[in-house]
């Protein structure tokens, strides 16, 4: 990618720049190369240009929010990194609706931390089951994150993407196909803000609930250590991911300090210095001997990005 590229960036994208971005500092693992630049456009329409001179120049990108559920390849990414941050952080109460539920507008930039928070503050439960998952809005909705038997799916009124070439798109709950861990969106979609439904409640037993789960969480995972979250998904049928990685007495198992918790064996947890090849051998081992052992096939529920060599930078200053 030649200069100008970051040129027209900066002459026609409100937005700020950050080149050669060690990703190790920006995802929950704690692992990954430098990208060649992160982007935080100002809002949505800021994005909109962002992507459509991406997309004219031929230049790959993703989407980066909290940085969990992400695995960065020890060569970085080359391209562009999208952070959806400052200019995607509203939260509007939008009251009561006519079936006496209570409705929040949230953007995708939004961590679930304070999601939580707001709907302890604002008495409106439903939302419990979030606590403790540290990731943002907007990967949450994409992946359809969920625990405890609950998904935020399950809370969407509307979605609201925006889609390379077309523009932003609201999506109503007849129009989204929200299955485990994801849901159908139009090709290339980002999605920018969702309105979601919870049910109003008393503050003190929301907070009380949330607390709950919190301290189930921090008892059964490990809390407070650098990980990408669950790892695998569960299998449609049988014994989940991490009860067939446990019977493979895998808890504890390392590669360099890329370590099978031993908490919960769904999770890798990053015990010092790890790098994503470390990960990445680990996750191999994991379902290999999965499959030997039971005749699973693990599929990944993290996404594995990048390069795994510094290669020729597709952005250049």
């Amino acid at each position: 990618m030649a200069r100008t590229v970051l040129d027209e960036i900066r002459e026609s994208v409100p937005a700020r720049m950050e080149l050669n971005v060690p990703m190790a500092d920006h995802t929950t693992l704690r692992v990954g190369g430098a990208a060649d630049v992160v982007v935080y456009p100002e809002d949505r329409d800021a994005l909109a240009r962002l992507l459509g001179l991406l997309a004219a120049r031929d230049v790959p990108w993703i989407v980066l929010g909290n940085g969990s559920n992400l695995v960065v390849r020890d060569g970085g990414i080359r391209g562009a990194v999208v952070s959806l941050g400052d200019g995607f952080d509203a939260v509007e109460d939008r009251g009561e609706d006519g079936d006496g539920r209570r409705l929040v507008r949230v953007e995708a930039g939004v961590g679930l931390r304070r999601l939580v928070r707001w709907s302890v503050d604002q008495g409106v439960g439903g939302f419990e089951f979030l606590v403790g998952i540290p990731g943002s809005v907007g990967g949450a909705l994409a992946m359809n994150a969920g625990a405890w038997e609950a998904e935020i799916g399950d809370r969407v009124e509307e979605l609201e993407v925006l889609v390379p070439g077309e523009g932003l798109r609201l999506l109503s709950r007849d129009e989204l196909a929200f299955r485990y861990r994801g849901v159908d969106l139009p090709e290339g979609a980002v999605v920018v803000g969702a309105i979601l439904a919870g049910q109003p409640s008393d503050p003190e037993h929301v907070k009380a609930r949330a607390k709950e789960l919190y301290q189930r969480r921090r008892e059964t995972q490990p809390v407070g250590r650098p990980s990408a979250g669950s790892v695998f998904r569960n299998p449609a049928s049988g014994p989940p991911a991490g009860w067939l990685i446990e019977d493979c007495g895998l808890k504890g198992v390392r590669v360099g300090d890329a370590e099978v918790s031993q908490i919960h064996a769904n999770f890798i947890v990053n015990a010092g210095r790890a790098k994503a090849s470390h990960v990445v051998s680990l996750i191999g081992m994991i379902q290999e001997r999965v499959y030997v052992n039971h005749k699973v096939k693990l599929e990944t529920e993290v996404q594995i990005v990048g390069d795994w060599e510094k290669g020729k930078l597709r952005i250049q200053e």
